[in-house]
């Protein structure tokens, strides 16, 4: 096997083993809207296995960049139905990442209230908000009781996905976002049934995975982490052995998948304690993608050796619509632009070109 050959996924039969991953780019409009310029983006990149689109808010407490999609009003689901119609229509399959980004938030963003985590602990760093630059705030704890109706709001998101023509939804537990937050010693400093023990600090992601597998059945449910990240000033004091239980125990949950961000050259160099990738693939029995800096010799290689089961790729399937054929052929890739990654209009987002001019 390798990037090329079908796979099966879900209930889906995927073209090949090349998936887009889930790339914030900002272009939404008013009110969190995706419009028809995000449309022709995705369709240009319908050759994918799979297309993750991009992490998207599950309420409008979840937000932490400007001009980022939600999935929680009539309106949205309007914009995001005309995205999966131009990806189906070009013959592709799309999921929809849900996200809260919890203590990444800001005060700009929530009229002035604090951003929520499992514990009042600031990151460090500053974010961007509609205001310049702008240091992070300690958040507010959650109250336990507050907690269902964050896992509600992501089984409404996943169920509005489905609405809106989604294949799926990939629940965002990587990156230093919520769920992570509660996953990692670093981030949750909690006493009670959500903080702790590892199996503690996972309640909140499978209370979550367990409703959105019910509301829209688990061949419909990926889950992304990042085990050895450092993003969002995030750290744990035993990923290996925290990771390797939760993957373990996603296993029951019989998933579409689980997406694993594998240690990059930045986690290393900034101290993160790596988890290899070949220990969660151990642990967990479905289907995995890994994602991280591959390109399409790493990527046959770590399919060949069954380490993983597809490879998501993020700036290059942002540079290079066609990237499967180009992978194919062995042809030169276009060069991403970092100035307009998350810039409003469509330079740097539909101009990239293909093969075919």
């Amino acid at each position: 096997m390798d990037l090329f050959s079908p796979v099966k996924l879900g209930n889906l039969t995927l073209q090949n083993r090349i998936f887009m991953a889930p790339l914030t780019r900002c272009r939404s409009v008013d009110g969190h809207i995706p419009n028809a310029m995000m449309a022709a983006y995705y369709a240009q990149r319908a050759s994918a296995g799979l297309i993750i689109a991009e992490a998207t808010m599950v309420s409008p407490l979840g937000i932490g960049y400007p001009n980022t999609p939600g999935i929680y009003t009539p309106e949205q689901l309007e914009g995001w139905k005309q995205v999966t119609h131009a990806v189906h229509e070009k013959g592709g399959r799309i999921f929809l990442q849900l996200w809260h980004v919890g203590r990444i938030s800001h005060p700009a963003f929530l009229g002035g209230a604090l951003p929520v985590a499992p514990s009042p602990v600031k990151p460090a760093g500053e974010t961007y908000t509609p205001e310049g630059m702008q240091s992070f705030v300690t958040p507010r704890a959650l109250e336990a009781e507050e907690i269902p109706t964050i896992v509600r709001q992501f089984v409404i998101a996943a169920k509005n996905a489905v609405e809106a023509g989604f294949d799926g939804v990939e629940i965002h537990g990587a990156n230093g976002y919520l769920i992570d937050q509660f996953l990692r010693d670093g981030t949750n400093r909690r006493d009670d049934a959500y903080g702790g023990s590892v199996e503690n600090r996972a309640r909140f992601l499978f209370e979550i995975v367990r409703d959105v597998c019910d509301a829209i059945g688990p061949e419909r449910t990926g889950v992304r982490l990042s085990p050895s990240g450092t993003f969002n000033d995030m750290s744990d004091s035993d990923p290996q052995s925290h990771f390797t239980y939760i993957c373990g125990q996603l296993g029951s949950y019989h998933l579409a998948y689980l997406h694993i961000i594998d240690a990059l050259e930045g986690d290393i160099r900034h101290g993160a304690n790596v988890v290899d990738l070949r220990i969660l693939r151990a642990a967990y029995p479905g289907l995995l993608i890994t994602n991280g800096g591959y390109d399409k010799t790493r990527g046959n290689a770590v399919i060949a050796e069954g380490v993983a089961d597809a490879v998501s790729f993020g700036a290059l399937f942002l540079a290079n619509p066609d990237l499967p054929e180009r992978f194919k052929s062995d042809a030169s890739l276009n060069t991403p632009d970092p100035a307009t990654f998350y810039t409003q209009g469509a330079e740097g987002y539909l101009d990239y070109p293909t093969l075919q001019g």
